[in-house]
């Protein structure tokens, strides 16, 4: 099994391609803006696959936030009319292209109609040599998805975690506070290797995975107790977004151990 980043661009989330021996999915879409280059960029990949040109059989999407599924509609259409999934709380949501509850109003954008099926927590796509099981993950918003490949010790977030150096918003339409804590807490029980987060690079290795989960629980858990408000030493979020950017920062990678 292949597992390829493609790094989001400006507002974009990545979009992670899973290849396996018989069948290809691909993970968020990023938003309308850039979707003609997303789609060079995957046409790329697949056709620089080694064997037969993979297909793409279904996109899966973490969420209904315009940074994720705004591109899903022109992927689908240009990848063969592969079905899109959706956690069923976000479907009706893309499938009337409401602008308010995707945020794509604060992008200037509007949401493409984008036709849909449901993906269940627990649903579990077959790739030949490996799978991904579909996990529902609420907190930044009702409709969040994760993607675990076990054969991997990797997951895909989404918002959920933005990046190891930027915690997630619950002010958004359907966010929840707590959600957000019992849901870091479920994919820290998983052990992962790898997590692949909302935009930026992947946080690898068991230390790192670790390390940057605690700290993004421990502030959640400390906001809890705040009823719900994030520090007041910190900015006020950007209109686009779906962070928040502590002050001082986070690290990104992690801390190097000294002997």
């Amino acid at each position: 099994m292949r597992i390829v980043r493609l790094p989001g661009i400006h507002h974009d989330s990545n979009v992670i391609l899973v290849i396996g021996t018989l069948g290809c999915i691909v993970i968020d879409a990023g938003t309308s803006w850039y979707q003609a280059l997303q789609l060079e960029r995957i046409q790329g990949i697949l056709d620089g696959n080694e064997g037969d040109k993979p297909t793409v059989d279904r996109i899966l999407l973490t969420s209904r936030r315009f940074p994720c599924s705004g591109g899903a509609n022109f992927l689908a259409a240009q990848l063969g009319n592969c079905p899109i999934h959706i956690h069923r709380e976000g479907r009706s949501s893309l499938e009337t292209g409401d602008f308010f509850t995707t945020w794509a109003n604060r992008f200037d954008s509007d949401m493409p109609f984008t036709k849909t099926e449901v993906v269940e927590d627990s649903d579990v796509f077959a790739l030949g040599d490996g799978q991904v099981c579909a996990l529902a993950l609420p907190g930044h918003c009702s409709d969040g998805m994760a993607y675990h490949i076990p054969e991997k010790e990797l997951i895909i977030v989404g918002q959920l975690l933005p990046r190891a150096d930027r915690p997630t918003r619950w002010d958004m339409p359907t966010g929840c506070l707590p959600d957000i804590v019992e849901s870091l807490k479920s994919i820290k029980k998983l052990k992962l290797e790898t997590i692949i987060p909302l935009q930026g690079p992947a946080i690898k290795g068991k230390s790192h995975v670790t390390e940057t989960l605690n700290r993004h629980i421990r502030f959640f858990e400390e906001c809890i107790e705040r009823d719900g408000k994030a520090p007041k030493s910190w900015p006020r979020p950007a209109q686009t977004a779906l962070w928040l950017t502590p002050q001082p920062p986070w690290p990104l990678v992690e801390k190097e151990k000294v002997n």
